[in-house]
């Protein structure tokens, strides 16, 4: 049997006790968005337009198999002490070339205003269902099929905990629109990427993995 078949099915899946890993409220969110892109972001704006390219997207294309904006949204961000390397990691893994300027990238953090119940990804509760940590590293496009199943057929849950395979199996987080009720009114935490303070941070994250660092202000005198 395959280490990472298709979903099941909704219904097989609801026949499964989930594995749930819970964020208390208070948890810290790092995330990194592009604050100049075609489509305006703030550090609380959820996709709803889907699926993408990414892992957990877990919308529904239209009838051709495109992408559309529906009622589905989906925030990726990190948690735990090595959250800001591991969203380096993850957002600037595909040409492993950490930019900080194009569209203005900004980090940020936020803590959670209530406790958030995320589907554990990053156990054996994914050899439970049928899949395996593979469901991490795997093709793309068959992880946002779990990711659709996985989201109808455990409608309590407010996104997925899994980890990341580009820094270490820390963990990572997609959220789903349902987690909307516990996000604060303000950041801890918001700065430019680009900005100086963050130099030291980049600097060695992208020495750790070896990502290239594309930054012209770091040439300056």
């Amino acid at each position: 049997m395959a280490k990472f078949p298709s979903p099941p099915g909704v219904g097989v899946l609801k026949e499964i006790d989930p594995e749930i890993r819970t964020l208390n409220s208070g948890t810290a969110v790092y995330r990194i968005f592009r604050s100049r892109s075609r489509h305006k972001l703030y550090w609380n704006t959820f996709r709803y337009f889907g699926p993408t390219s990414a892992r957990y997207d877990h919308h529904l294309p239209d009838d051709q198999g495109q992408s559309q904006i529906l009622d589905r949204g989906i925030l990726y961000g990190a948690v735990g002490d090595l959250a800001i390397q591991t969203c380096l990691a993850e957002v600037y893994q595909s040409a492993r070339t950490i930019d900080r300027d194009t569209e203005a990238p900004v980090l940020c953090a936020f803590s959670t205003t209530q406790p958030l119940h995320l589907l554990d990804l990053s156990g054996a509760f994914t050899t439970k269902i049928g899949a395996s940590m593979a469901i991490n590293t795997g093709p793309r496009p068959r992880a946002r099929l779990w990711a659709q199943q996985l989201y109808e057929a455990y409608d309590r849950c407010h996104g997925i905990y899994y980890s990341s395979s580009m820094y270490g199996n820390q963990p990572a987080i997609a959220l789903f629109e349902r987690a909307t009720f516990a996000l604060p009114q303000h950041t801890d935490f918001h700065r430019l990427l680009s900005d100086p303070d963050l130099d030291d941070m980049v600097i060695s994250t992208a020495a750790d993995i070896g990502y290239f660092l594309d930054d012209p202000n770091l040439l300056k005198p």
